[in-house]
């Protein structure tokens, strides 16, 4: 079993957390051991149990004092450049955010302006062709009045339908 390495140590309540789990299995055997009595079975499952929590408090090493202050050291070691070089790279990450936050920006101000022009001379178009428009006259035509493709010379058509006598236009026969 490992335990997270915090300032004055081991983390606290990961070493009551696996005592208390070792005493509740501890209890647990006690019990087992009282009610087999002679079990041959039992015996043996206490003796694996026995056995697997002499081997968790071999992992544990809890002697070994000294290593663990000098894997303490190594980790806290790790730990500031690994905080570090996160430091770092957060720093280069909001850097090109505002980068790319003011780019964003001056290219939406620039393409308002682009509409806003674009519009404005729209506008003043419209406005141009209703006063070019306005000062049109527009005398109404009757209803009766030949086209003027009636009126040109040589054209087969007029009031009356095609114009038979007269001759067709020269090149074509």
């Amino acid at each position: 079993m490992r335990f997270s390495v915090v300032e004055t140590g081991y983390d606290q309540r990961q070493v009551d957390s696996c005592l208390d789990e070792l005493g509740i299995r501890l209890a647990r055997l006690a019990a087992r051991a009282q009610g087999a009595a002679g079990a041959g079975r039992e015996w043996d499952e206490i003796r694996e149990e026995a056995a697997w929590l002499s081997g968790l408090l071999r992992r544990l090493d809890l002697g070994d004092t000294a290593g663990r202050r000098h894997a303490g050291d190594a980790t806290r070691r790790e730990a500031a450049d690994l905080l570090a070089r996160a430091r770092v790279e957060l720093d280069e990450a909001r850097e090109e955010a505002r980068r790319v936050r003011e780019q964003a920006y001056a290219e939406a101000v620039q393409a308002r302006r682009d509409f806003e022009a674009a519009l404005y001379l729209r506008r003043r178009r419209e406005a141009r062709v209703d006063e070019i428009l306005g000062q049109l006259t527009v005398d109404q035509v009757p209803a009766d009045t030949p086209t003027a493709a009636a009126g040109v010379p040589g054209s087969r058509v007029g009031v009356g339908g095609l114009d038979t006598s007269a001759e067709p236009p020269s090149g074509r026969r």
